[in-house]
């Protein structure tokens, strides 16, 4: 059975929740990646994405250059550690529907992250598109309501 650590991708960039949100995001712009561990010394406290960007600071009107990624960082983050198995771990991704995993080793410290970009990859191909399929079923909200963006700019009733 194959082990985190021979798909996950190391030399993975963090950021501190001091860190400004635009660092945060030039940083995803730079690595192309969509999410960067956010740690306390070397314990990981949370992720922020460019979902939470988008939504938690652009959407509101946050200045992002004087918001701290703390802010808006998902302080609750799952963790898997480099020896675990996959199995464990492509149950826990489709469980909980994340995309992206922090990856521990034996004391907790961050030696990478383990994406569906790295199973797809680096691992059986054909169980990476199962558990994407599983990932991504959309939780189908309701969306009556018009918003503000609705108009020119889309996404409610005109």
């Amino acid at each position: 059975m194959q082990q985190v650590k021979e798909v996950m991708t190391t030399g993975v960039r963090s950021m501190t929740s001091n860190d400004n949100v635009q660092l945060a995001a030039q940083a995803m712009e730079e690595l192309n990646v969509g999410a960067l561990p956010v740690v306390e010394g070397s314990r990981v406290i949370g992720v922020i994405t460019d979902r939470d960007i988008v939504l938690r600071g652009v959407a509101q009107g946050l200045p992002l250059a004087n918001t701290t990624v703390g802010e808006l960082m998902s302080p609750q983050v799952e963790c898997v550690f480099e020896d675990e198995g996959l199995d464990e771990v492509l149950a826990k991704m489709q469980e909980s529907q994340i995309r992206r995993l922090p990856v521990l080793n034996d004391v907790e410290q961050l030696v990478g992250m383990l994406s569906l970009g790295d199973l797809a990859a680096k691992s059986d191909p054909v169980v990476a598109g199962y558990i994407l399929a599983d990932i991504s079923e959309p939780s189908r909200p309701v969306r009556t309501g018009i918003s503000q963006a609705s108009g020119d700019a889309g996404g409610g009733e005109s």
